[in-house]
């Protein structure tokens, strides 16, 4: 037995777990809606003080020391401020502690079997924004059953979603499975890459005990998954990129002595530790582990990657951008469809995929390269002035809210439930 049996037999699996995950959080209804109390999780438990939430949090803490901030996390080592209480992302403490909560954030979608009560209010910050990759719906036959589910579930219960752009407006109702409301106010984690960036480099800097005038490139691969038979798997490929190579263009292009900081998702960041490059380990530093990327992209010079949505808020505050993907055909194949039409446009010119956003002409202000003879190209031919000018265009045509103030329009917003 096997194939659509199996499948069948895993989501049965899953209902009756969620049912079971029901019935927890309707016997924690015997304890009370705290109305000063927030839950907060990140990336399903396993991310710590980072993403958009972090900066709600901050700002809502500012602004009243009296709010309680639960936060649901995996692992119990990760550090907080001492304001924000860190709880198990367990069954019986995630019930009890949402259950009990006025607010809940999230940056991801809450377990099959969640149950939120009436007069809660869930507002769900996402983790991408303007993307690459197709999520949800638009991944057709790449998006399971099961995951239809999980998803479905999540967005029956969000109130709002936050967004950054008439792009997200477009194309989050089948990504994420969502017909409500949208609060469209700028992502709150990008607040740090507006304006002055400079303290951030310092800190970065001075963490990793390195001069203050080097140089540094952050390389954040996306997150790969799969899924057979409905069940989820992660997975990490090899890179064929040429890490020294890629250095050394660096150098040559923008001066200075370059470091190389990787950045896989917080998914992948815990078998990532044993990464070592021979080549280049001296000038190798692993971020894999930090809980807040947004703080480190705010101290880069560059970025590169290959298809995470990080690359258009890096490309808003003016870092210079470059794609590696030399697997764009299959890619575009496991993923079922791109945002943009990387697969039939020249590279030179790749513009937004009209099925996903009808209403948006765009055009990638990234260069692309599939190999390291592109990528060596890319680099040392980089045009400051054109780049510039096409991260503007691409800002207007999305519509894009980039202001610095994010978390501050969000937190208004809480407060009116509060």
């Amino acid at each position: 037995m096997g194939g659509p049996w199996k499948e069948s037999i895993y989501i049965f699996y899953r209902k009756m777990k969620a049912f079971a995950a029901s019935v927890v959080f309707h016997i924690c209804r015997v304890f009370p809606v705290k109305n000063h109390r927030i839950c907060v999780c990140t990336f399903e438990g396993k991310g710590g003080f980072g993403c958009n939430p972090k900066y709600i949090v901050e700002e809502l803490h500012r602004r009243n020391p009296a709010y309680e901030f639960v936060w649901l996390v995996n692992d119990m080592e990760k550090n907080f401020p001492d304001y924000v209480r860190k709880v198990p992302n367990t069954l019986w403490s995630r019930a009890y502690w949402l259950s009990t909560s006025k607010i809940w954030i999230d940056n991801y979608r809450k377990p099959y079997g969640t149950c939120k009560r009436k007069k809660q209010y869930y507002l769900n910050t996402n983790h991408y924004t303007i993307a690459m990759k197709s999520t949800g719906l638009w991944r057709e036959q790449g998006f399971s059953k099961m995951a239809y589910l999980v998803s479905k579930n999540d967005s029956d219960m969000i109130d709002d979603i936050v967004i950054d752009s008439k792009w997200c407006e477009d194309s989050f109702y089948k990504s994420m499975v969502y017909e409500g409301s949208y609060l469209k106010t700028g992502m709150p984690r990008c607040d740090v890459l507006y304006g002055d960036r400079s303290k951030y480099h310092i800190d970065f800097c001075k963490k990793h005990r390195l001069p203050e005038a080097s140089k540094i490139l952050m390389f954040a691969p996306t997150f790969r998954e799969s899924a057979k038979d409905g069940k989820r798997n992660v997975f990490s490929e090899i890179w064929t990129i040429d890490f020294k190579r890629l250095i050394t263009n660096m150098e040559k292009r923008f001066g200075g002595k370059w470091y190389l900081c990787i950045r896989v998702h917080p998914q992948l960041a815990p078998v990532f530790k044993e990464y070592r490059n021979d080549a280049i380990q001296e000038r190798l530093i692993d971020e894999s582990q930090a809980d807040d990327m947004y703080e480190l992209l705010a101290g880069m010079d560059a970025y590169i990657t290959d298809y995470s949505s990080a690359m258009f808020e890096a490309g808003f505050a003016g870092i210079p951008v470059f794609i590696y993907a030399d697997d764009i055909e299959k890619y575009a194949s496991d993923r079922g469809s791109l945002m943009w039409n990387m697969t039939s446009d020249p590279l030179d010119r790749v513009t937004n995929n009209k099925k996903m956003t009808s209403e948006i002409d765009a055009v990638l202000p990234f260069l692309i390269a599939q190999d390291n003879d592109e990528l060596e190209q890319n680099i040392l031919y980089f045009d400051d002035k054109i780049y510039i000018q096409k991260i503007k265009q691409l800002a207007q045509n999305t519509g894009l809210i980039f202001d610095g103030k994010a978390g501050e329009k969000v937190a208004d917003k809480l407060e009116q439930w509060m």
